[in-house]
């Protein structure tokens, strides 16, 4: 079997913690040919090509696959599907927009955020908020997948694959790029950061919310916050962690007055350990933490960050 690995991509260079995990599912799927689309992506391309068990790169370098467009990226990798048993890309927002594009213009099924292969044909996705895990088998004869990154080790660097310039496809002038606004940060992106730092409800206000910015970057971590938090204006929808936003397994999660929604726990209870801080005792979140503090977060986390 072979496998079409689409690269991710951040302002033109290589987004490598999800390539390198998304590879690390692909690879148990067959031979692995990853695809890098961007514009000025010369150094993309020859380091996706020194991650281990890609056996090819194919670099399609213009300037419509500048800004991740799923319209005309997707037309690239239907031409090039024939050549391939499984397309996979990593379940980012990039990949869940371009995913399903694929999937429709094949006549395909779409796999969206698998969490084990089985075999080639059979993969398990979380249901229900990560509560069951779906086993599902397809008969299509080209699986288009999804791989939930926070799931997989990513693969390490040490390869050497050859790396094949490609021509743009058609664009099929379906959408236009218009500006992008980003939030600039200096701390590490959520979904890939070995610490994170959330906050919930609890926390009462967005001016509040500075206490957890404060820890967070005493940690050096990443800032995360609940859909409760986000949905009251304390923080930005990126922060957001949970079935409907970020899903994330740092080495280190600190829930601080979030009480464990099912729907917030689908987003982080992957991760390895968990320390929870809230003044209910009865918190769901505590079921899950590794480590749990019943006190006022107002005392705690001030006392911690002075502590570290």
């Amino acid at each position: 079997m072979s496998v079409l690995l689409i690269a991710e991509l951040s302002g033109g260079a290589l987004a490598l913690d999800a390539t390198a995990k998304a590879l690390t599912g692909a690879k148990q799927l067959g031979d692995v040919t990853v695809l890098v689309a961007g514009e000025g992506t010369d150094d993309a391309a020859a380091e996706a090509a020194t991650l281990d068990g890609v056996s090819k790169v194919l670099h399609a370098d213009a300037a419509i696959y500048g800004h991740g467009l799923a319209e005309p990226l997707a037309a690239l990798v239907v031409s090039l599907a024939g050549d391939y048993s499984h397309i996979v890309a990593p379940a980012t927002a990039a990949g869940k927009n371009l995913a399903p594009r694929v999937a429709a213009l094949l006549d395909v099924m779409v796999i969206s955020d698998v969490t084990g292969v089985v075999d080639g044909d059979t993969f398990e996705r979380p249901i229900y908020a990560g509560n069951a895990i779906q086993t599902v088998k397809s008969a299509d004869a080209t699986k288009v997948v999804t791989l939930r990154t926070a799931n997989f080790d990513a693969a390490p660097t040490g390869g050497s694959a050859p790396v094949e310039t490609i021509a743009a496809a058609d664009d099929p002038a379906l959408s236009s790029f218009v500006e992008d606004k980003v939030q600039e940060s200096d701390r590490p992106e959520l979904t890939s950061a070995k610490i994170v730092v959330s906050g919930g409800r609890g926390v009462g206000s967005e001016e509040n919310f500075a206490l957890i910015e404060s820890l967070a970057d005493t940690l050096g971590a990443a800032v995360g916050a609940s859909r409760a938090a986000v949905d009251s204006g304390y923080a930005p929808n990126d922060w957001q962690v949970g079935q409907t936003g970020k899903v994330v397994a740092p080495e280190l999660y600190i829930a601080v007055g979030i009480s464990g929604a099912i729907q917030h726990l689908a987003g982080m209870k992957d991760s390895k350990v968990i320390v929870a801080i809230n003044k209910d005792e009865e918190a769901p979140i505590f079921q899950i933490a590794d480590y749990g503090l019943v006190a006022d977060l107002f005392d705690a986390v001030p006392a911690l960050k002075e502590a570290l």
